[in-house]
């Protein structure tokens, strides 16, 4: 067996207790399912009133911006995880004093294992929710087979990227002990950054700008564009290297953070 192998091996294991822990909680599954419904529904009739006053917003017809919002809402049910919150539960229950003295590296474990949960979604909720979204509100296929490609590619990135962020926002509790106020502001603050509420080139300049050379846009307003053709070639190749640029910096930044962190973890609770 390869060396490669031995070391993926650890990491497929947590995987599977992710997806097997997703599982379990079939009720949030089915209620999850109505959410991103609900949620699609709302912005397609907004912005049907918006485009009653204008044939074309930033460049998007209607279609396209129904599309948008579909899209962008169908791939966070993939990419969606509570690293952060598991993170802070640990050190509030006392257990992620545990991780000090496993084998595997604690943002493997915790990557892995919400990429497990990840994987139950992408199945038995991602997909359901793309089928029903797309008949109900006449969602465009990508614009090409290239398209569809680089926007698989580059949801699988938001994944990872999200999962960065996450990482580092769950370490701050090691300090503070709670973090449930950050965990709700980030939520919304995310939402709106990351093109999910209003595509990213609605934000006025220099704030466009700046986001733009964020990480933020490359969880849904990335993903988005290429999915309807509007990055392609050189820009398509460009958007995906940045977007895969920050992924790798932001684990790094954790693996970093959690060195450091490390030493300052005390026993919560019993």
């Amino acid at each position: 067996m390869s060396a490669a192998a031995i070391a993926i091996r650890p990491a497929l294991s947590f995987v599977r207790i992710g997806f097997l822990n997703m599982l379990a909680y079939r009720a949030r599954y089915y209620v999850g399912v109505l959410t991103y419904l609900f949620n699609v529904a709302v912005y397609y009739f907004i912005w049907r009133a918006v485009f009653q006053q204008s044939a074309t917003v930033v460049g998007l017809s209607l279609d396209e911006m129904i599309t948008y919002v579909a899209v962008g809402w169908t791939i966070r049910s993939f990419y969606f995880n509570e690293i952060d919150r598991d993170i802070a539960g640990q050190v509030q229950e006392g257990r992620l004093a545990m991780n000090l003295i496993r084998p595997v590296n604690f943002q493997t474990v915790m990557v892995f294992d919400a990429a497990g949960q990840s994987a139950f979604r992408a199945t038995l909720f991602t997909l359901p929710i793309a089928v029903v979204v797309a008949l109900l509100f006449h969602v465009r296929p990508p614009v090409s087979l290239t398209a569809g490609l680089l926007f698989v590619i580059s949801a699988i990135l938001s994944f990872f990227l999200v999962a960065g962020m996450n990482f580092l926002v769950g370490l701050i509790a090691i300090r503070t002990k709670s973090i449930m106020g950050i965990l709700r502001a980030k939520y919304l603050v995310l939402e709106l950054l990351s093109g999910l509420l209003i595509p990213t080139t609605l934000f006025p300049e220099p704030l466009r700008s700046i986001l733009l050379a964020s990480p933020f846009p490359h969880i849904n307003f990335t993903p988005a564009t290429l999915y309807l053709g509007k990055a392609t070639g050189g820009t398509a190749v460009r958007l995906l290297l940045e977007q895969a640029g920050w992924t790798v910096a932001l684990l790094l930044l954790g693996q970093w953070a959690w060195t450091r962190s490390r030493h300052r973890i005390t026993i919560q609770g019993g």
